[in-house]
């Protein structure tokens, strides 16, 4: 095998071929650093925290092929994965995880030492999610948290110190990431029920749906909060109520829980997040003009 084609299988195996996943981690990630920033976010912060989002994600999702090696050859869906069909070994996966995690941790070096110290339990949020479908009884919340930490990291580089604004954004991001996973959980569950995996939409059972809304609901609650708390406006709003449009249709693609919509749906989220964000940079805008 030529080194393109092996670049190919590890650009598969690290998810760049689908970057949904990497959006759903950067958006997150930038309400952070422009907040913390105050609009004005240090350009090296931003190349750093957006490049290490990219890194992180590909590293996880090593990890996750590693961990669910044996689970996805069961899964029509996933068990033409590089590791799973064997184009890839074990131990080349977990040296690609260990190098892209490692590459993160080296960009963040010229930052302060509060972020060093964040990026130890980000590290292992990141590497012990694969894991927790086996036992957690929502592993959806333990992502939000694992997607969301780059918040607490981005006001750490920028402040020196996490206000409590911060946490609000993460919590929001928690129940946005349950939002959006468990969307993502009605896909794969007649699955999950045959191979023993724990998911939000196995947990919700019936009332899968109005927990998803629900969520929903609490994240834009929760967001609201933090637009107060860091004295934004109503530019923010804005972004919001789009957001909240944006979560309404999904209502509609997942209402009668048909897996092809109900994918649709998580992938819309990043105009969920887009929302967000344009809300915030366009906030901080509005106020320089």
């Amino acid at each position: 095998m030529d080194l393109k084609q092996r670049l190919s299988l590890y650009a598969q195996l690290t998810r760049l071929n689908r970057p949904i996943g990497i959006l759903l981690l950067l958006w997150p990630t930038l309400w952070g650093v422009w907040i913390a920033g105050a609009g004005h976010p240090a350009w090296l912060i931003v190349f750093i925290f957006s490049l290490g989002t990219v890194l992180m994600r590909s590293a996880g999702c090593a990890i996750n092929d590693y961990a669910d090696r044996h689970i996805d050859l069961h899964v029509e869906r996933t068990q033409h994965r590089p590791l799973t069909s064997g184009k890839v070994s074990e131990r080349e996966t977990v040296w690609l995880a260990v190098i892209l995690a490692l590459l993160a941790f080296a960009l963040i070096m010229p930052l302060n030492p509060l972020t060093w110290l964040l990026a130890f339990p980000a590290a292992f949020l990141a590497a012990s999610y694969p894991f927790t479908k086996r036992f957690f009884a929502i592993p959806q919340a333990y992502l939000g948290i694992a997607f969301g930490f780059g918040i607490p990291m981005a006001f750490a580089a920028q402040l020196g110190h996490v206000p409590p604004v911060a946490w609000v954004l993460l919590a929001a991001n928690v129940f946005w990431a349950i939002a959006y996973d468990t969307e993502y959980a009605m896909v794969d569950r007649d699955d999950d029920i045959h191979l023993g995996i724990h998911s939000s939409a196995l947990l919700f059972g019936r009332f899968d749906v109005a927990a998803v809304m629900t969520c929903y609901t609490i994240t834009l609650m929760l967001l609201a909060l933090a637009g107060v708390m860091a004295g934004l406006g109503w530019v923010y709003f804005v972004g919001l109520l789009v957001a909240a449009g944006v979560a309404l249709h999904h209502y509609t693609l997942i209402k009668d829980r048909l897996r092809e919509d109900c994918f649709k749906a998580f992938l819309h989220n990043n105009w969920f997040g887009a929302a967000v964000f344009a809300g915030v940079v366009g906030d901080y805008l509005t106020r320089n003009v």
